[in-house]
């Protein structure tokens, strides 16, 4: 007599079988989420140079090709210093993301030129892994901070210089001058133009705009995957956290309200962190674009700040 089939025993495998499939297409979703994350991470910290085109003889500046270290890692910098015969201040330019010490996209040259016209050196140089320094990780801001201070550390070599210092920073290097400024009391006053408040924050709101990936569920596969994979730590980059160590120095934050890069709430926060701070908010305009929304005003703002400078740096004394 023939046995029958054990349809029980067949029916108790097929859970198993379904739960273990579903747990290998879970497992390679979540090693193609995170795959493609450790890509793109990779490739936002490892962003292609812009080449350095041009340079301050074009608009008839006088300047010398300079180069320094960071500070602490001791990385070689490359950069412009434009002498002014006022020599009354010097300005330190920071430039952005992808960007280098031309920053066309705001443009930097003719505002240099504008400064040097009022009496103050200006430095303009690549941070590392942008233009012609060496590097080969930008960080936005935890390393970036080092090239800023290594700049400030060459001014300070320049006995020909004024050293009151000011520094002038757009997106990244606007975040990383608040970090300088915090960090450095040789630095004398900061323009800050587009900042973001905290890169924790920012990246988990707004990462989806560099990284041109749904927020969900790549974002939070960002924060699992490049970090161990780049050693970017966006806990150290934290500018409302610091801000309050410029003990009562002079602060300019611009931010258009039309940026959507970096929405105009990375300044409010930043201002409300430091009330004394003041905050230039230029309608319509969009990341980094106040001056060229604005022309002469911008120039005016940022003159009438470092007047402001001036005299805050009397009454200390």
């Amino acid at each position: 007599m023939k046995s029958k089939p054990n349809n029980q025993l067949t029916h108790s495998k097929t859970p198993k079988i379904i739960l273990w499939a579903a747990i290998g297409l879970i497992s390679l979703a979540a090693i193609v989420v995170l795959g493609i994350s450790a890509y793109v991470g990779w490739n936002l910290t490892h962003p292609v140079r812009e080449e350095v085109t041009g340079s301050p003889a074009d608009i008839g500046l006088a300047y010398e090709n300079v180069s320094f270290k960071s500070r602490e890692d001791g990385l070689n910098l490359s950069g412009w210093l434009i002498k002014s015969p006022g020599n009354e201040q010097t300005v330190i330019f920071a430039h952005g993301y992808r960007k280098n010490r031309m920053h066309n996209t705001v443009p930097l040259l003719p505002i240099a030129d504008f400064l040097v016209d009022k009496g103050c050196n200006v430095l303009m140089f690549d941070f590392r892994n942008s233009g012609q320094s060496d590097g080969e990780l930008t960080s936005v801001g935890q390393y970036e901070v080092r090239d800023l201070l290594g700049a400030i550390d060459f001014i300070k070599t320049r006995r020909d210089l004024n050293q009151q210092i000011i520094l002038i920073g757009y997106s990244m290097g606007a975040a990383t001058s608040i970090l300088a400024g915090a960090r450095e009391p040789a630095v004398a006053g900061v323009i800050a133009d587009a900042p973001f408040a905290d890169l924790r924050s920012y990246l988990m709101a707004n990462l989806s705009v560099w990284s041109k990936l749904p927020a969900i569920p790549f974002n939070q596969a960002f924060f699992i995957i490049v970090p161990p994979l780049t050693g970017l730590n966006v806990g150290a980059v934290s500018p409302v956290n610091e801000v309050k160590n410029f003990n009562g120095r002079p602060l300019l934050l611009i931010h258009g309200e039309g940026d959507t890069d970096i929405p105009i709430e990375n300044s409010e926060l930043l201002q409300k962190a430091y009330p004394r701070a003041s905050f230039w908010r230029v309608p319509e305009a969009k990341h980094c674009k106040s001056y060229e929304v604005t022309g002469d005003l911008y120039l005016q703002k940022i003159s009438s700040f470092l007047d402001k400078v001036k005299e805050n740096s009397n009454e200390i004394r």
